[in-house]
């Protein structure tokens, strides 16, 4: 009496996951490895950074109709135009006048580099677990490069194909967590980065309009910037986000910007 039975446990083969976990019908052992052993090495060297979060909410109405203009266009040209390309134009956009957003830190020398091109990361769900593919120099890149190599990398990350080259050498990330639910979320810098950005999902809600009494319907996202606090500090990262969000408000400023 008193006594607990042990539960049992057995070891799964190589290169089992998730699905032979839910199947079995004892505890299961099984070996971290691929992308999932990055993320494991990743998020514990974030441990040593300290994070702040700032948070804030973007109205979509005017992005929703220039998108909805725009994808006859782009469907013309075999690609299909989601939000996530002008989000990340607009975060290439801000990046150029708060390059800090854009640095790496190397705390042994106490140096911090400011990168050149803006290879923005973009982390997504995957059959082997959540991987951050790149896509490089989109300060030089149009939205619609930008959606035609966002749908190279999701094509690749769902068949199991990035190479190396393809989420090696990120500079900034974005998370569109909003894809699969959720609004508000505390992202976590994966060092050397200083910042990174989750994406909420789109909402129908009502709102003031201006300072007046009316209100209406406002198509709201919400959106959560995490940053490393020894290089990025809030002020930066307010005025980085109020930057990117005036883009997406009034969109057609973006072609104002672009070189």
């Amino acid at each position: 009496a008193g006594a607990h039975a042990e539960r049992n446990s057995v070891s799964a083969p190589s290169g089992a996951g998730s699905e032979l976990a839910l199947a079995a019908e004892e505890d299961t052992v099984v070996p971290i490895r691929g992308y999932n052993r990055l993320m494991v090495k990743s998020m514990t060297e974030s441990l040593q950074v300290p994070q702040m979060c700032y948070s804030d909410e973007v109205n979509m109405n005017a992005l929703k109709l220039c998108r909805e203009e725009l994808k006859p266009l782009a469907a013309s040209e075999g690609i299909k135009l989601s939000y996530l390309p002008f989000l990340i134009k607009a975060a290439s956009l801000a990046i150029a006048e708060y390059p800090v957003l854009n640095s790496s830190i190397k705390v042994d020398d106490f140096t911090l580099t400011y990168h050149i091109d803006h290879d923005i990361g973009v982390a997504m769900d995957s059959p082997r677990g959540l991987v951050v593919p790149v896509i490089r120099r989109c300060q030089s890149l149009s939205i619609l490069d930008i959606a035609r190599e966002l749908t190279r990398l999701q094509e690749a990350a769902k068949e199991g194909n990035l190479s190396e080259e393809d989420i090696a050498g990120v500079t900034f990330s974005l998370s569109n967590i909003g894809a699969i639910g959720g609004t508000y979320m505390g992202p976590i810098v994966a060092p050397p980065q200083v910042a990174i950005g989750a994406i909420g999902k789109i909402q129908r809600l009502p709102r003031f309009v201006g300072d007046s009494n009316e209100v209406k319907e406002a198509n709201i996202m919400q959106i959560s910037w995490g940053g490393d606090h020894r290089v990025v500090d809030g002020a930066t990262m307010a005025r980085f986000s109020n930057q990117w969000k005036a883009y997406l408000e009034r969109p057609m400023t973006m072609t104002l910007s672009m070189k």
